[in-house]
């Protein structure tokens, strides 16, 4: 590239940037002092700055770019939507509402037959809390500490990540949280069994005929790919059926093929009564999700109103994108691609292990993974605390900044690496990004004490 253009790219950029910092806002940032990457466009596992250098992008935007970037059939269902008809009220009803609801009601599972379609994954939980309670008549939502469900006021009460605390005094009421500890950090023979008993406890305390739902993601996100100890989600099902309680999966990040299955409670055999949709529904093409129902839950609403709704529900725009990201999944085998790859995931990090002393743990299903960083693999001491401050969180910057420095983005927090790229990746897209992560963490090898 001649001097010449690259100068003019950059003045480009600087322009761009300027833009962006002076007249919007960006999210779980300071305002001052910050340089966003500027992208110009997006292709498969690929951003691509102005100049043309590519980016791989090892955890799919933020784990919904499930289907890879800038695929033109989604545009092209778009567009043919679009033409036809952009927009109208949710009391009208459409043709490609009708096929995206029969085709969800196909691929979840159990009687979930009927969908209310939301416009991201915190409207999806937020209705998912309010049917709960207007269906069961009770107040209370039990959900987990180090859980995410959305930054609405509602959906962000509910979850247990550190990020709440700022609205704490403001925070929505009759939220309960629940401790499960998590495999690597477990302690004593009886964990499993304690965690068990916690839950029978905190029911009972509480009193079962106050709860209305116990709220779960089915697989664990942003909370470092947590796992909870075996059997977990048939007992929080017996637990419900026993005490009339519903159960909602949170599949704003897990579903859609993430996990190898079509939502992530699959993985653990049981049929919830609701299913919060986001995300991976569109790809992220489009913002859309959804609140897939039991029969049980929608027949409550056959004959008295249902009070719930959205200007944007059932926008058949997005409707459209979301009917035509899951024939990608088909038509694809992007479900069977990402089993098939999150092996090799795994198989390629026990190598890293093998080298970097500063791999404390590795939590993968399908290709919805954390890697945990440590000083000491012995006293399995965080490279950053839970909830890291900027002035603790030294080395972990210098490892996100070396991983931008080669080329690729992936999301990090605290001691956390997440690795969740787009199902459609292949091996040697996996082997260049586990390059760039090898280099990138002799950083953090450096810091170990051990």
């Amino acid at each position: 590239m001649l001097l010449e253009d690259k100068k003019a790219i950059l003045e480009i950029e600087s322009e761009i940037r300027k833009d962006n910092l002076e007249h919007t806002l960006f999210s779980w940032s300071k305002q001052k002092g910050i340089s966003p990457k500027v992208i110009d466009r997006a292709k498969g596992v690929y951003l691509y700055t102005h100049d043309g250098a590519p980016i791989l992008d090892f955890s799919s935007g933020l784990m919904n770019v499930n289907i890879g970037h800038g695929d033109p059939r989604v545009t092209e269902a778009v567009v043919r939507q679009m033409e036809k008809v952009s927009y109208v009220t949710p009391a009208c009803a459409t043709e490609v509402r009708g096929l995206l609801g029969k085709k969800l009601a196909e691929i979840t599972p159990g009687n979930l037959n009927k969908a209310f379609f939301t416009v991201c994954g915190a409207t999806s939980i937020e209705n998912a809390i309010k049917l709960a309670r207007l269906h069961t008549g009770r107040h209370k939502i039990l959900t987990r500490y180090r859980s995410y469900h959305g930054a609405t006021l509602g959906a962000m009460s509910a979850g247990g990540d550190p990020r709440r605390m700022k609205v704490d005094a403001h925070q929505a009421a009759n939220f309960v949280h629940l401790e499960i500890p998590y495999a690597y950090r477990s302690h004593g023979p009886d964990w499993i069994r304690e965690s068990f008993d916690h839950l029978e406890r905190l029911i009972a305390y509480e009193g079962p005929q106050t709860i209305a739902a116990i709220l779960m993601e089915g697989e664990s996100g942003t909370s470092g790919c947590l796992k909870l100890p075996p059997g977990y989600w048939k007992k929080l099902r017996e637990v419900c059926d026993r005490n009339g309680i519903l159960l909602i999966s949170d599949e704003v990040m897990s579903g859609f093929g993430r996990t190898g299955n079509w939502f992530g409670v699959e993985n653990h055999g049981v049929v919830p009564d609701m299913i919060a949709m986001a995300k991976g529904i569109t790809s992220g093409y489009i913002p859309f999700g959804a609140l897939m129902v039991s029969d049980a839950i929608a027949s409550r609403f056959d004959e008295e109103p249902m009070m719930l709704g959205l200007t944007y529900s059932a926008h058949p725009v997005a409707c459209a994108a979301a009917l035509e990201v899951i024939n990608i999944y088909e038509s694809d085998h992007l479900i069977e691609n990402t089993r098939a790859m999150g092996a090799y995931m795994d198989a390629r990090m026990e190598e890293l292990k093998a080298k970097h002393p500063s791999i404390g743990d590795f939590r993968n299903t399908g290709l919805l993974g954390c890697l945990e960083l440590v000083k000491n693999r012995d006293t399995k001491h965080p490279m950053a605390p839970f909830n890291a401050s900027p002035s603790e969180s030294g080395v972990m910057n210098q490892v996100r900044a070396r991983i931008a420095e080669l080329g690729m983005y992936t999301f990090s927090k605290w001691s956390y690496i997440f690795i969740a790229p787009p199902l459609c990746i292949t091996k040697s897209q996996i082997d260049e990004g586990l390059s760039h992560l090898s280099e990138a963490l002799k950083i953090a090898d450096a810091a170990c004490e051990n």
